[in-house]
């Protein structure tokens, strides 16, 4: 008896220790519920247990909720991000004396240095590893990351919440991002504008097809003009003329165009059987993907010898040497001009007239160096600034005629494609639904590479830029209906029938789609891919 009663003590202890065994390897990573507020950092312990470094966050506690005296201070006096903008696209009267006033410096210190706190600095993470590192600092051939990758061993996609297979990405491009109707962009963007942005981030986003996510092949992560003149100093070289700092061209009809890859023998993208007279060669070999960027090579180009002359006219003993290197830190200093003054004070719409003056940063705390983060790379996929067929001189050019097409820069010359990309009106990027169907397999491609790269949730991204997280569908949609509609089928779990729900069927029944603090009532009926929305006495229906 004392035998089998040792025996069966035996027997509990070993159940015991693997049932133990069984809980600790199915606890979930308390890092998945994101617990960790205002950039803390998130450590496991053991198998259930997790503590938030708060270093230098202004917080403290034990998911760095508690502000610090002087971080109580800073947030009563500080304005919203949503008030500071509203301030700076208004009352321009005000701005207009500010632009005309020494206070118009001040100002532009105070946006470059906010700006740049926003970023960290050295940079932190990147894809392959989720904490830091010295392979994220060091191994400039991976991007960075502003937050680390969702942990691998969390119970679903995106952590601990939504569905655990998330929506088919073709499906879903196919249905959220494809074009309907061309919505033109409100600001009054144009495609010279659309072409500046692809020719310009060319010099750093560059990601590797043949690595895996989160890579990049760019040698650096700056403005080097390295889309002009190459990356590599071979490409460089090939490029050269070696005489007088000059790049090589060729002249067609008297005017100065890129050499052809016949004569200038450097690696660039096209397709097979693509005629050896329009092969052109440029410093990035993906720019004879289309006429636009290939016009911004050739204007780019020009400048670039226009500079050499003046240059060689004021100091002719400088060699070949000299006048290439001095005129590439001009060529560099004129886009960094163009795209401060210009391209982003376009974008930001602000009244305060953005400047480009390296002396206002002069004896203050800035991070010079920079790497480009992969979050940035994904955000910039700007395809629907394209419109759905292009007006060159009166003519209509669809995309079968447009994409690698050389001829179309020779034939109509730069000025032409200047004036006709100047008046044709660029698509609205937001919104949903915009993008061609020539260029629809790029979100699609994106989709896939950000769920590799375990990329964290959208509302994870809007509390690290202190925005307030969307706690609805609503929220990210306002007021277009058909996309709130599709979002809430595609990534909310639907409630039974009987619970008043979205449910198939061929008589309109009433639904409550919950959106946080509202309670959206439609009366709704999805068949046949038809989404039946009735609301104030007005019946429509929504393809979703």
């Amino acid at each position: 008896f004392a035998g089998f009663s040792l025996f069966s003590i035996l027997v509990v202890l070993l159940l015991m220790k693997s049932s133990s065994g069984a809980a600790e390897s199915s606890a979930v990573n308390p890092c998945c519920y994101y617990p960790c507020q205002n950039r803390g950092v998130c450590v496991r312990f053991g198998t259930e247990n997790y503590s938030c470094d708060c270093t230098r966050t202004g917080f403290h506690g034990k998911n760095c909720t508690t502000p610090e005296f002087w971080t109580r201070i800073y947030l009563m006096l500080k304005p919203s991000s949503g008030a500071v903008h509203f301030f700076l696209t208004h009352f321009k009267w005000f701005w207009t004396i500010i632009n005309n006033s020494f206070l118009r410096d001040t100002f532009m210190r105070i946006v470059l240095t906010v700006r740049n706190e926003l970023i960290p600095s050295p940079p932190t993470y990147n894809t392959k590893y989720e904490y830091i590192s010295w392979e994220s600092y060091n191994n400039l051939s991976y991007y960075t990351r502003l937050l680390p990758p969702i942990p691998k061993d969390c119970p679903l996609p995106m952590g601990t919440k939504g569905k655990p297979n998330l929506p088919d990405p073709k499906e879903f491009c196919e249905k959220y991002f494809k074009r309907r109707e061309f919505r033109p962009d409100p600001q009054g963007t144009n495609l010279m504008f659309a072409f500046m942005a692809q020719h310009f981030t060319h010099q750093f986003f560059k990601k590797s097809h043949k690595a895996t996510v989160g890579f990049t092949k760019a040698l650096g992560h700056g403005v080097d003009a390295s889309n002009i003149y190459g990356e590599e100093l071979e490409r460089q070289h090939q490029l050269r003329l070696h005489k007088d700092g000059k790049l090589k061209y060729q002249l067609i009809n008297g005017e100065m165009y890129p050499p052809m890859v016949s004569e200038v023998p450097v690696d660039m993208v096209y397709p097979e059987g693509f005629p050896t007279e329009q092969r052109l060669a440029v410093g990035q070999e993906v720019f004879g993907l289309v006429p636009g960027l290939t016009m911004y090579a050739t204007i780019w180009l020009r400048e670039h010898n226009r500079v050499c002359d003046i240059l060689k006219g004021e100091h002719p003993t400088w060699e070949d040497e000299q006048l290439f290197q001095t005129t590439r830190l001009i060529i560099i200093g004129e886009i960094i001009n163009i795209i401060i003054e210009e391209y982003v004070q376009h974008l930001s719409g602000y009244h305060l007239k953005l400047k480009y003056d390296p002396s206002l940063l002069f004896g203050v705390r800035f991070q010079y160096t920079n790497r480009i983060a992969l979050e940035f790379s994904h955000l910039y996929h700007w395809h629907p600034l394209m419109p759905d067929s292009f007006l060159i001189d009166g003519e209509e050019i669809p995309y079968s005629q447009f994409l690698y097409n050389t001829s179309i820069l020779t034939h109509y010359g730069v000025e032409k494609l200047v004036d006709a990309f100047s008046r044709q009106s660029a698509g609205q990027i937001g919104g949903g639904r915009n993008i061609h169907q020539a260029v629809l397999r790029v979100p699609e491609i994106l989709i896939r590479d950000s769920r590799a790269a375990r990329l964290q949730p959208f509302n994870q991204y809007r509390k690290r830029f202190n925005l307030k997280p969307y706690s609805s569908f609503y929220e990210l949609t306002g007021k277009l209906v058909k996309l709130y509609a599709l979002l809430f089928v595609l990534y909310v779990s639907v409630l039974p029938c009987d619970e008043m729900s979205i449910c198939p069927g061929s008589t309109p029944r009433l639904a409550q789609l919950h959106t946080g603090f509202y309670i959206y009532k439609v009366n709704v009926v999805v068949e046949n891919n038809l989404y039946l929305h009735e609301k104030v006495e007005t019946r429509q229906i929504y393809r979703i």
